[in-house]
């Protein structure tokens, strides 16, 4: 079955039919391989332009962007979100920013970036995603909340990293 947002039977928007969606929702991004298109967000039916992807990782622009460049990076693996993360993981969550810093690099020189993870119960979407953010300093108001160093509703991947490392696990 097909994932691109352009399949034959499609709606008028381009959102594949209501089994569709289900079946993505339920396979987690494995059945993800050379589609340009991803639908990433099962009940909210969103379509996003597939920026680079891995065998592990996707990335694509962020579809309620909080910065000029906002980016997200989610594994083809389901974990809820940072809190499920364990020691195992630090290879996965290493390989997420640099992912993350590759495509802000390319889109803006990697000049004032913005690497991290929402804390539950600040998720807006039931699967791990690394928000990677620039210019952060040129960041509206209510997006300092959200991804900024004074929210308490963020937690930077290098944050996440040392409490892995060190714990075991992100608290």
């Amino acid at each position: 079955m097909s994932f691109l947002s352009n399949s034959k039977q499609s709606d008028r928007r381009g959102n594949p039919p209501e089994r569709e969606w289900k079946l993505f929702m339920y396979s987690r991004f494995h059945e993800v391989e050379e589609a340009e298109y991803v639908c990433v967000c099962a009940h909210a039916r969103v379509c996003v332009w597939v920026c680079t992807q891995d065998d592990e990782l996707l990335c694509f622009r962020d579809v309620k962007p909080g910065a000029v460049h906002h980016f997200l990076v989610i594994p083809r693996i389901h974990i809820d979100n940072c809190k499920r993360l364990q020691e195992k993981h630090v290879a996965l969550v290493e390989r997420m920013e640099k992912m993350g810093r590759s495509v802000l690099e390319e889109a803006c020189g990697l000049k004032d970036i913005r690497l991290g993870f929402h804390i539950p119960p600040f998720t807006s979407v039931p699967h791990l995603h690394l928000h990677a953010l620039a210019p952060a300093s040129q960041m509206p108001f209510k997006s300092q909340l959200h991804y900024g160093p004074q929210s308490h509703w963020f937690i930077t991947v290098e944050n996440v990293l040392s409490q892995l490392k060190t714990k075991g696990k992100v608290r």
